[in-house]
């Protein structure tokens, strides 16, 4: 795998033969989504636009992550993506870098906050998949982390995966040999764990059926 053509091309669309209508979904993470280490096509983000083609769904998943990104840099890229792009739905799969650099959870609060309130402001629903770092960073740091993800979602009223990384995390099998970025075989779980928010928000997004005309 050429690590440098990765790098040098974080922001790939998945075209699949969609209609030519279909709505974006834009997804702004970092390594874990940027399927770092792996092929593309192997990631939980290409996993995720087979499986919305497969259900017959005519959105287009454009995956703008970037390996080593924190919620900062993250929400210095979304103004053009969102002009670029013009997403009905924003994915923000950011905080995982924050966390292992020790930057302050309140200063990754605000980072989230912000994209979500500039996806709303975009006319775009937006979604939180949540991580959760080492407990070697110490209790008090490491529930701050993980409260600044609800609060957010609480503010915002969005949805909120805790943690993309169950059931994958705390499995050295399904872990790369740096013990932080996952394998091929952990990526459909990653698509398992997310699924359900973003099925429920495509379901939300279907026409509504007609009823029949009473007789």
């Amino acid at each position: 795998m050429n690590l440098l053509k990765k790098l040098l091309a974080p922001c790939v669309v998945f075209l699949l033969a969609l209609p030519a209508n279909a709505q974006n979904i834009l997804v702004v993470g970092d390594s874990i989504s940027a399927a770092f280490g792996l092929e593309i096509e192997q990631g939980w983000v290409y996993l995720l636009q087979e499986r919305i083609r497969e259900h017959g769904y005519p959105h287009t998943v454009i995956n703008a992550s970037v390996s080593g990104d924190t919620t900062a840099g993250g929400l210095a890229r979304l103004p053009r993506l969102l002009e670029q792009h013009e997403p009905a739905l924003v994915v923000i799969e950011l905080g995982g870098n924050d966390g292992l650099r020790g930057m302050p959870p309140s200063n990754m609060q605000q980072n989230l906050s912000r994209k979500v309130e500039l996806s709303t402001e975009a006319g775009a629903d937006a979604m939180l998949l949540g991580m959760m770092i080492p407990p070697n960073y110490g209790l008090r740091y490491t529930e701050a982390f993980n409260q600044a993800f609800v609060n957010v979602a609480e503010q915002w009223s969005i949805p909120l995966l805790p943690f993309l990384l169950e059931g994958v995390g705390d499995v050295p099998a399904l872990m790369q040999s740096d013990r932080i970025h996952p394998t091929a075989e952990a990526q459909p779980i990653l698509l398992e764990n997310a699924w359900p928010l973003i099925e429920q928000w495509l379901q939300d997004q279907a026409p509504a059926r007609p009823t029949s005309a009473a007789r």
